[in-house]
């Protein structure tokens, strides 16, 4: 009788998660249309509907997509393929056609197209793969780089390539989950410690352009995210597990240390650029941390958890220049557990990045695990969910996301202020209901940093919103606030705001990361 109420429970709760959800996947359709090129669902459905069909057996478990010129794109699948597909842009996509450029790869896990040449990163190398005979098959595979360790460990992923502003590649390493790091870890038993983290495993490598493969900085978990922003600095995202109290967006630079000390069994290694790390504190919130540990780096973006996803992965830029609508610039981050899409705004401040995370899009097929802007603007989302479960009603696939030229009312961006912060909407606001500060509402949290897996929200405060005054044109509002506190997240949530039609914001709330105060 217990275990068939808690499933009742249980099955209640995820219905009305996923009504929730529905939901705001339709209003959010309304500005950014989706468009299933191929799911795992529709694929069993296509000849049905006198679609296209994907070739028989082919399990399109997107893992890498480079967009192509002519009006096609370039997909890596987990089952070690490069396909090339058109009519990838048609609306409907009844004529998708599939060519396969290569095969058996390992696991690779991020696609780039350089010139004539695709790169990818397999489990043990970053390769080159070329055609150079004009068949349309490649047939030349080259290794740029390798000389990180694999110890056959199921969770050993390499992710990327992807481009800094100096053309460099970079590639980050998950490390293998229940292996000996180090010193460190003092949850393992001796009993248990088999064997060793491999070699630069939980680090960002950057492979220079004269083939160099350099380690830049460590502490990574599951990196399965990077990308470059518009100035050309690589970041990359986190997965909430031990050590990571949720999930994160971390600047990548020379050694930096983020948070994971089993990346930490290379320390000593030749070519490592950080030394001397001789403890890690376990169980203090993470500012305490900060100061107990010089080394360690905050996230540039804190993604509180189940609010903002539950598991990040990729990392794309806006740089359609308005043809994906208002967010030009803007970050857009992979969901995978929850199936959808978050925005981030960073700003520089001190010398240090922070910055607001927001939902964007929910409703996806399944779970986001690449992005990658099209010619037009649209974005490409790349699904998979093979290992862990993610809402949405297929397994695989590939979709595209279309801004339908509606502007939807959002903060576009939050920026810091010495006494609060600056909102900058999409559309102009009603100045009665965006000057009232009980329009608005504010928590302030931090997260503890300890071997555990995952944390709560700790050390919560209510910080004071006194004043909010809106600009002559009705596009920015400056919050006065008291109780700010570096190095903490700050939510806000501002319900009572209304555009001038009288409309509420399609996503009223923001997740503001205050490494520095201006």
């Amino acid at each position: 009788m217990v275990s068939i109420s808690r499933s009742l429970i249980l099955l209640g709760y995820c219905c009305g998660m996923m009504l929730g959800r529905s939901i705001d996947a339709a209003e959010e359709n309304d500005f950014y249309k989706l468009i299933s090129v191929v799911t795992s669902q529709a694929q069993t459905e296509s000849r049905s509907k006198n679609w296209k069909p994907a070739p028989d057996g082919l399990a399109l478990e997107v893992s890498g997509i480079a967009v192509l010129e002519d009006g096609k794109i370039a997909v890596t699948i987990r089952k070690g393929e490069i396909w090339i597909l058109d009519g990838v842009y048609d609306d409907p996509p009844r004529n998708v056609t599939y060519h396969r450029f290569a095969t058996a790869l390992h696991e690779p896990l991020g696609l780039l197209k350089i010139g004539d040449a695709y790169y990818t990163a397999q489990r043990s190398e970053l390769t080159r793969i070329r055609d150079t005979d004009g068949d349309n098959v490649a047939d030349e595979y080259l290794t740029v780089a390798k000389g990180w360790g694999v110890t056959g460990h199921y969770h050993e992923y390499a992710y990327g390539p992807e481009l800094d502003g100096e053309g460099n590649l970079w590639i980050t390493l998950n490390t293998g989950l229940g292996l000996k790091g180090d010193q460190f870890d003092r949850t393992i038993t001796e009993p248990t410690l088999k064997v060793r983290q491999g070699r630069w495993r939980g680090w960002g490598l950057k492979i220079t352009p004269d083939g160099e493969l350099l380690p830049v900085c460590a502490g990574m978990r599951s990196p399965s995210g990077l990308g470059a922003n518009a100035e050309g600095d690589m970041f990359y995202t986190d997965q909430q597990g031990n050590w990571v109290g949720t999930n994160t967006l971390h600047h990548m630079r020379e050694g930096a240390f983020f948070h994971h000390p089993d990346a930490l069994a290379s320390m000593n290694e030749p070519g490592s650029t950080i030394h001397g790390i001789t403890e890690i504190p376990n169980g203090l919130p993470f500012p305490e941390a900060l100061k107990k540990l010089k080394v360690l780096r905050p996230p540039a973006v804190w993604l509180p958890y189940k609010k903002v996803g539950q598991s990040a992965t990729d990392i794309m830029l806006d740089e359609s220049e308005g043809r994906f609508g208002p967010f030009a610039g803007q970050f857009f981050l992979g969901e995978f557990t929850q199936a959808g899409i978050n925005r981030v705004f960073l700003e520089k401040v001190n010398g240090e990045y922070q910055g607001a995370c927001f939902p964007f899009r929910s409703g996806m097929a399944s779970a986001v695990l690449r992005l990658a802007q099209g010619t037009d603007g649209s974005v490409f989302a790349g699904l998979t969910n093979r290992g862990w479960s993610s809402l949405g009603t297929a397994s695989y696939g590939l979709q595209r996301l279309v801004w339908t030229g509606k502007t939807p009312f959002e903060i576009r961006e939050m920026r810091a202020q010495s006494d609060g912060f600056t909102l900058e909407f999409t559309r102009p606001v009603d100045p009665q209901t965006a000057g009232d500060p009980r329009s608005y509402e504010m928590t302030s949290y931090t997260y503890r940093y300890h071997s555990t897996y995952g944390s709560d929200e700790i050390l919560k405060q209510s910080p004071k919103i006194v004043a909010a005054e809106v600009s002559d044109d009705g596009l920015t509002v400056s919050l006065t606030i008291e109780g700010l506190r570096e190095l903490f997240v700050h939510e806000l949530w501002c319900r009572g705001v209304r555009d001038r039609d009288g409309e509420p914001l399609l996503h009223p709330d923001a997740y503001y990361t205050l490494n520095r105060l201006p």
